[in-house]
């Protein structure tokens, strides 16, 4: 810890040594502090430094770079020290409050969903392993019908018949043929320890998550009380995966956004919204224009210019652009929408990669511009984005033929 015209202090990891760190800041007048993000390791001494009433700047360790061959702590401590006194550092959002909350619920609840799907592949794989096809025939095996033929082979039922009569009638009319071949399996005992093992895992981790969206809800509850005054006047979205059991979970949306309704914008979801709501709160006005927002979501493109170079430089891949990267990747495979016809048209130029990053950077757009001005956002479909393409080309063919100083008539 350094302070400008002091011999550099320092402090231990145990919260009393923050809280003796705190203390040294009072006693000679700091009332202002910068600090460098490291993993989780600043929360803690973020919030006793806030809670002395310390004003402290967060800021990303790519700002506080130094020269190379110079890399100790105390080194650091004092770089930053200097930036921060000339005002160069730029301040990190921090989550508080109700986000707060609810984004440690919501990222926790990710991570047992990422650790439900390993356990899923577990047990497809020990299905194959005894050679019963059903990843092949069944688009989840962790579905209804899935779960009920796993659960029944685990209870010694091997009858491809029987196991056909678990699932649900559509799916018998459909596939029931297809079934009864994938489920003549070469049952192992190695097999079946693993599909009880994987199986085990998937329910553990199916009531973790359970229990986070039972959290969510209270916590949602505990701040907001009377719904009674939102209504919802559209049918919702359908969330087809991970649908988090939250009860009135657009109605509390909606009241915290004070009635401005995200769901509108293609693509998104009430849990898409949710989860951008823990990653950015409701308060977009912090970033004073969508070009702000987008470069903060690592969706806009890097400068890195010397002379005639220019070159793309990464901006990381933030949580909260992840979001939109992946309703992106939704979006083009959209049929009915103008962002995903623009989308596979930029893929056919130059890559997966690019038209995915730019469909996600023109959807943040639209986000800020709702949450911040308030605008509508309509879709007019492909139709209309088709049309809009043949009125530019028209245009430039105008334009190119009076250049050229050719006759052109215009039919």
């Amino acid at each position: 810890m350094g302070i400008e015209g002091k011999e550099v202090v320092s402090f231990g990891t145990f919260t009393s040594e923050f809280r003796q760190a705190a203390s040294y800041l009072l006693e000679h007048g700091i009332r202002t502090v910068a600090m460098e993000a490291t993993g989780n390791y600043w929360v803690i001494l973020y919030d006793i430094l806030e809670e002395a009433g310390i004003d402290v700047w967060l800021v990303d360790g790519r700002q506080t770079k130094q020269v190379p061959g110079r890399k100790t702590d105390v080194k650091d401590c004092q770089w930053i020290n200097q930036l921060h006194s000339y005002g160069l550092l730029n301040r990190c959002f921090v989550a508080d409050g109700l986000i707060k909350e609810l984004r440690g619920y919501q990222r926790l609840r990710e991570d047992h969903i990422r650790s439900m799907s390993m356990h899923i592949n577990h047990m497809q794989k020990a299905l194959v392993e005894m050679n019963i096809r059903l990843p092949e025939v069944l688009s989840q095996v962790q579905g209804v019908s899935g779960l009920a033929i796993i659960e029944a082979i685990l209870s010694g039922e091997r009858d491809p018949h029987k196991l056909v009569s678990l699932c649900q009638k559509d799916l018998i009319r459909r596939k029931g043929e297809e079934l009864l071949k994938a489920l003549e399996g070469y049952y192992s005992p190695v097999g079946l320890f693993s599909l009880e093992q994987a199986y085990q895992g998937f329910k553990f981790y199916r009531q973790q998550v359970a229990s986070c969206d039972q959290k969510i809800q209270e916590c949602l509850q505990r701040n907001q009380t009377d719904l009674s005054d939102i209504q919802l006047d559209d049918p919702r979205k359908p969330i087809r995966h991970n649908k988090p059991q939250v009860e009135d979970l657009g109605k509390h949306l909606l009241k915290l956004f004070e009635g401005k309704d995200a769901t509108k914008l293609s693509g998104i979801t009430d849990y898409s919204w949710f989860q951008l709501y823990t990653e950015t709160g409701a308060d977009l006005s912090r970033w004073p224009t969508e070009k702000h927002f987008t470069s903060w979501l690592g969706l806009s493109p890097g400068q890195n210019h010397s002379g005639k170079q220019k070159r793309s430089k990464s901006k990381g891949v933030p949580k909260t652009g992840q979001i939109f990267r992946m309703t992106a990747r939704s979006l083009l495979q959209s049929k009915k929408i103008a962002l995903g016809e623009f989308g596979r048209r930029l893929r056919a130029r130059k890559g997966t990669a690019v038209a995915i990053k730019a469909v996600a950077r023109k959807l943040a757009e639209q986000y800020w511009r709702l949450m911040v001005k308030g605008q509508e956002f309509v879709e007019y479909g492909i139709q209309h984005y088709h049309e809009k393409l043949q009125a530019q080309k028209k245009k430039y063919i105008l334009r190119l033929a009076a250049e050229m100083k050719m006759d052109f008539k215009e039919g």
